[in-house]
């Protein structure tokens, strides 16, 4: 390897990498790169167009030459500052980078991956008034290039409130059994259940509710150019889900959460299956694989329920 020192002359200088005088194990390495690289960049949503992110990024080649000592990472480093410098990061831009690794590292490489991680941050509108306010999604994006051809796959994470049917009826128990113990003598008055209903009394328990995720992996159909359905795809989850978690508030939109929360109860297993009914349809998405945790409030531990698209030779429904 030659440097240049700045005044026209080069100095030899020494390549240990491409050393063949170097003994080394002989073998295949499946994977050989860089993790947390942070750079910032410009991601293309197909409903919200660009927008800039800061990713931390993961890039990687199979070593398949088992002579060579080792990889050109700095060669890693330099395309991605300079694919995602100069164009927005959508499955185009990601599949010739990915093409750029395996050039620079003819005879040494068959496959590359990348994986860009970032917070994507949506304004989200509040339920019944005018507030709105940023809520932050994390999101992942692979690009992997192999013999088999590109796949591009996109992940997020949303928040949503669940609320548990069985302690909603528990609840509801206690309420009828203190509703008969303050009227069980003379005529039921409307007026005074009315007012009754208002009281500590009337409400005497309420089910139990956490904070709740759901992880979303899809594996998507895409061509030269095209965008990521990430603001669609965190639509598509919370509005089957109905229970978003909400940022700035008034008392009108924490009564309308509250009346949310009550029409949608759900165990973990039913919110699984109503993020598999909302997927599925979606041709999108040529496969999917999704997790939701009820990070539970009774418990010490969690609720989880994992569903895929059931696609020969798809996801596995591992944890």
């Amino acid at each position: 390897m030659t440097r240049d020192n700045g005044a026209g002359s080069t100095k030899q200088m020494p390549d240990v990498a491409s050393n063949s005088m170097v003994d080394h194990i002989h073998t295949t390495l499946d994977w050989v790169g860089m993790s947390e690289i942070h750079l910032p960049a410009r991601v293309s949503d197909t409903l919200a167009g660009e927008r800039p992110v800061s990713t931390s990024i993961q890039a990687y080649v199979n070593l398949a030459n088992a002579d060579a000592k080792g990889i050109h990472m700095s060669r890693l480093f330099l395309m991605l500052e300079e694919t995602f410098g100069d164009h927005s990061v959508s499955a185009g831009s990601i599949e010739q980078l990915l093409r750029n690794f395996l050039q620079t590292h003819e005879g040494l490489s068959t496959r590359g991956f990348v994986q860009l991680d970032f917070e994507y941050s949506m304004r989200r509108a509040a339920l019944k008034s005018s507030y709105s306010g940023w809520k932050s999604y994390p999101v992942s994006i692979k690009g992997t290039l192999c013999e088999d051809g590109m796949r591009i796959e996109l992940s997020v994470e949303v928040p949503y409130s669940s609320t548990c049917p069985c302690s909603a009826a528990l609840s509801r128990q206690l309420i009828q059994e203190q509703f008969r113990k303050d009227f069980e003598a003379g005529t039921v008055d409307t007026a005074a259940v009315f007012d009754w209903l208002g009281t500590e009394e009337g409400v005497l328990a309420t089910p139990h509710s956490q904070r709740s995720i759901a992880q979303v992996r899809v594996l998507l159909d895409h061509g030269e150019g095209d965008a990521f359905p990430i603001t669609a795809l965190i639509d598509s989850i919370e509005g089957a889900l109905k229970t978003p978690v909400q940022t700035a508030v008034k008392r009108v939109d924490e009564q309308e959460f509250a009346l949310l929360n009550g029409q949608n109860l759900m165990f973990c297993e039913d919110a699984a299956r109503r993020l598999k009914t909302a997927l599925n349809p979606q041709s999108c998405y040529k496969d999917f694989w999704l997790r939701v945790n009820h990070l539970e409030s009774l418990h010490a531990h969690n609720a989880v329920a994992i569903v895929t698209k059931e696609v020969d030779g798809g996801y596995l429904p591992i944890p």
